[in-house]
This record gives C-alpha cells, structure tokens and sequence, in this order.
C-alpha cells in the first residue's frame, strides 16, 4: 500500500500560514505539483517570493513544484480563476485541500454578533463552492480514460476541528462552522463516491503555529492546560496535520472516504481545556 502523492496536482487553501502552509510544502517535498492559494498576497509573496512561479524549487528532489494563487475564494469569479491557474500550470487537478479556515470568538448573547455567519461562509461555504468546482473539473477530465486509470479519480481533504464535538460557548461560530464542514464531508462523499472521488476530513485540536506560538508567549499556563489536558501530552507540529492530509490523498486511502480523521493527540476524548488554541 503507497501513500506517495508524486506526481499528483493538489490545490491547497490557506497556503500563506500556519497548517495549510505546511501542507502546500510537504505536499510539494513528496513530489506532488501544488497551487497554493490564499487572499493574503502580502504574506504568500514573503513566504515563495515575487514569482508565483518562485516555489518551482521547493520539491525539485522528489520532482514537486510549489506555486501560489491569490485571491479571495469567498468569490466565484476567484474559483474560476484559481481553476483555470492550475490547470495552465499543471493541466489538470487530482486533490484539494480546503485548508482556508478562520477561528473567532462568539458572544453567544449578543444579537449583533456576526462572527457565526462570518465563519460559516469563511469555514463552510467558500471551500463547499470549490469542491463543487473542482469535482466537476476531475470528472471532466476522467473523460476518456480507462476503468484502471478511473479507479482513483481524486480527494478531497477539509480541515476541520475537535470544537465540531465539544461545547464551547465562546466558540459557538467556530464550533457550528466545523460541525457543518463535518457533515458536508459525508455528504459530499455519498454524491461523489460514484465519480471515484473521495471527501474526508482531518479534525485537529491545538497546533503549533505561530498564532499559536504568540498566544502561548503571552499566556505560558495555557500551554500547561492544553498538554495536561491532551492524553499525549504535548501539542502537535503542522508537519502532523500535513502527513495525515497526505494519508487521506494517497491512493493508501483509496477506500476511505466520509471520515474524519481525528489528529488530536486523544484530547477530543477527554477535552479539560475551556477554550481551544489554533
């Protein structure tokens, strides 16, 4: 059983930080030829240059190549776009990755509160949009090809959170976004599955980022209340969030499809810890 993405086309949102960033070049280092697309242009170009064509170097050893793509996904005319940009670049698109996500807290009493439509259209529909998008393209592109060829036709992966199980008021966006991203998950596999494409998810608990990282600096007991509160002890690196994206491409998982993948060192059995960190 082979786990290799060599050689595949990933599309990879959220790619200028954090987890999706580390996704977009881990995928690249095993081979794979990634579009990594964010609307932070700013911060895309400080990670793989002025070039979007910069990051070609990225996987040169095992034949990968990192470009980017930026603009705001909560567009339709910008999906077109990021579509058309990576078949340009790679003439066709095997995974998506729907790493775009956006944590905020709630106020559960206040009326004016936006933050829960915010983040379902941020957390939830944006990346929907896009796997409609690119489903339809793998199918397109399917055209033609023999039943071996058609056996794995693509993966869709959604990152998604511990907060879909637990009660966290203060989360109520957040946790309400992520529960949904989980059933679109399932859903969205049941409708694919006789197109040979695969929808699941990774749901993780605290990674460390540099959100993270920050956070912790100005508050060094969260850091004890997470570790004591994760069974593992200890928060987990995005390269480990990126090898479990990676598990759920590959054709190793070619009879996987609707799970969620839990990358959260047991915590979401046993959660002690009143608000998560990302």
């Amino acid at each position: 059983m082979s786990f290799s993405i060599k050689g595949k086309t990933a599309i990879v949102t959220g790619a200028a930080n954090g987890v999706g960033l580390a996704i977009a070049r881990h995928f690249a280092a095993q081979g794979a030829q990634v579009m990594g697309a964010d609307m932070d242009e700013k911060r895309l170009i400080q990670e793989f240059g002025e070039n979007p064509e910069a990051g070609e170097a990225t996987g040169r050893e095992s034949g990968g190549s990192l470009r980017y793509f930026a603009g705001d996904l909560r567009e339709k005319l910008t999906i077109a776009n990021l579509l058309s940009a990576t078949v340009d670049a790679y003439e066709r698109i095997d995974i998506l990755v729907n790493a775009s996500r956006q944590v905020l807290t709630t106020d559960p009493l206040d009326c004016q509160d936006r933050s829960v439509e915010t983040l379902l259209e941020q957390n939830l529909l944006s990346g929907l949009r896009l796997s409609q998008q690119v489903a339809a393209r793998m199918i397109r592109q399917s055209e033609g090809e023999d039943e071996a060829e058609k056996s794995s036709l693509g993966a869709i992966v959604n990152l998604s959170s511990i907060a879909a199980m637990r009660t966290h008021p203060g989360l109520l966006g957040f946790s309400v976004a992520s529960a949904a991203l989980e059933q679109a998950t399932r859903s969205l596999a049941v409708a694919l599955a006789p197109h040979r494409i695969r929808v699941n998810a990774v749901a993780f608990g605290s990674v460390m980022s540099a959100s993270l990282r920050d956070g912790l600096r100005d508050n060094p007991q969260a850091r004890t209340e997470i570790e004591e509160g994760t069974p593992l002890g200890r928060i987990a690196s995005a390269g480990e969030v990126a090898e479990a994206a990676q598990f759920l491409a590959s054709d190793g998982a070619g009879f996987v499809t609707g799970q969620v993948l839990r990358v959260d060192g047991g915590r979401g059995l046993v959660d002690a810890v009143a608000v998560p960190l990302h």
